[in-house]
Order: structure tokens, then sequence, then C-alpha cells
């Protein structure tokens, strides 16, 4: 069970270093591939959860993710103490992946003027702030990885292709649903790093945007858990 949650602590590290830091290296001033573009970001992200879930996949769930295992247990598929073990691991995952994308960024945030940029670099914020689509948009993110991670455990796949399946998820919603949220996808990614930006010393950093973090926050987890248990239903009918 250590083992476990070590993992999950691990591998949400990775993923929000990595997909965190493509962002950085997107936005922040005077880095190599400033304003390089959205389509690096979706790449990026994709490879980023792909090579964290690759990392720690073989000791543990890799779930890295509050909303899948809120999802699977509400199935009834974890218990409730290994679900709060592996939640409280993400967070702190997902909180020294941010540090370690500050530390990594340092003389550039100083070269940033606009606080919104700064903040794209752990958190997430609407195109166009309208908070019912807004949430909708995160409940679909949500739904379509659980249903991924459901379907693919009716796969006999090749160690170790998974996580490219699941890589290339992050990649098509980064596409298709993200560009209207930034696709969070993960209350751990979202909310972990929004409270370091609120707790770092960031020259121009501005607000966390807090009025908006709950809909990143809640809405992967109802997405994950409606699709989740309308997905095991259908498979009763199979």
């Amino acid at each position: 069970m250590t083992l476990q949650i070590l993992g999950e602590f691990l591998g949400t590290f990775i993923l929000v270093l990595l997909g965190n830091g493509v962002v950085a290296a997107n936005v922040l001033g005077k880095t190599k591939s400033e304003n390089a573009g959205w389509v690096t970001i979706a790449i990026g992200w994709g490879l980023a959860v792909a090579v964290a879930v690759w990392v720690v996949g073989f000791f543990s769930p890799a779930y890295l993710n509050p909303a899948l295992v809120i999802g699977f247990l509400v199935l009834g598929k974890i218990k409730i103490g290994l679900a709060f073990a592996f939640i409280v691991a993400e967070f702190l995952g997902a909180m020294l992946g941010a540090v370690a994308v500050w530390l990594h960024y340092y003389p550039h945030w100083e070269e940033t003027k606009d606080s919104s940029l700064i903040l794209a670099s752990f958190a997430t914020a609407p195109a166009i702030r309208h908070s019912w689509s807004n949430f909708l948009g995160e409940a679909f993110d949500g739904a379509l990885l659980m249903i991924l991670i459901m379907a693919m455990g009716h796969y006999r796949l090749e160690g170790g292709f998974g996580p490219i399946i699941v890589g290339f998820l992050i990649m098509a919603v980064g596409f298709s649903l993200g560009p209207t949220t930034g696709y969070a996808m993960n209350p751990a990614r979202d909310l972990g790093p929004r409270i370091m930006h609120a707790l770092l010393p960031i020259k121009n950093k501005g607000t966390s945007n807090w009025s908006y973090a709950w809909i990143p926050a809640t809405g992967s987890i109802v997405g994950a858990v409606i699709v989740g248990l309308l997905y095991q239903w259908m498979l009763t009918l199979h």
C-alpha cells in the first residue's frame, strides 16, 4: 500500500512538472520556446501524462487524478481509506511539482509582466468566463478520461502501451475541447499548483483567481462519477 501511495505522489509530481513546465515554456518571458503555441502545449501535456504513468504504472494504479480516484471509489473499486491516501498524495505531488516548475523557471518570472500568463503556468483559466459551459467542459473532460480508463480494462494491451493511449486522449482533448477552459481534467493538477501560486513569492503574479477555482476542482469529478456509473451499467447489459 505504501508503495502505491508513493507512486501516486511521484506520478503526479512528474505530471505537473512536465505539464505545467510546457505551459511555462510557452508563456513566460525570454524562454527559448516563448509563444510556441497551443499545439505545443497540447502535445506536451499528452506526453507529460504518458511519461508520468509509465514511470509509476508498474507499482501503482497511476490514477494521478482525484477525479478518477473518486470515480472508482463510487464504483466500489477502491476502499475509502486508500482513496483518501491517494488523493492526499496526488495533491502533495502536484504542489511539489508546481514548486519545481517555479524553481526551474526562476529568472523568467521577473521577465513576465502579464499576471494571467504567470497564473497559466500554475492553473487553468477559461478563454471566456461562462460558469455553466466552463463546468460542462470540465465535466466532459473528466468523463472522457474515466470512460477510457474503464474501457482499457477490457482489452489485452501489451505492457507499457496503456500510457500511450492515455497520452493520446489528453492530446485529443487538448486539441478539441481544451481551448475553452485549459482542460484541467484533474482537481489536483489545478488546485494544488493554484495554492502554490498564492503562496510563492512571484513578482507580478496578481491574484490566484479563486472565484473560478471551484470549476476545475469539481467539474471533472462530476463527469467521472456520472459516466463511470453509466458505463458500468452498460457493461451489465453486455
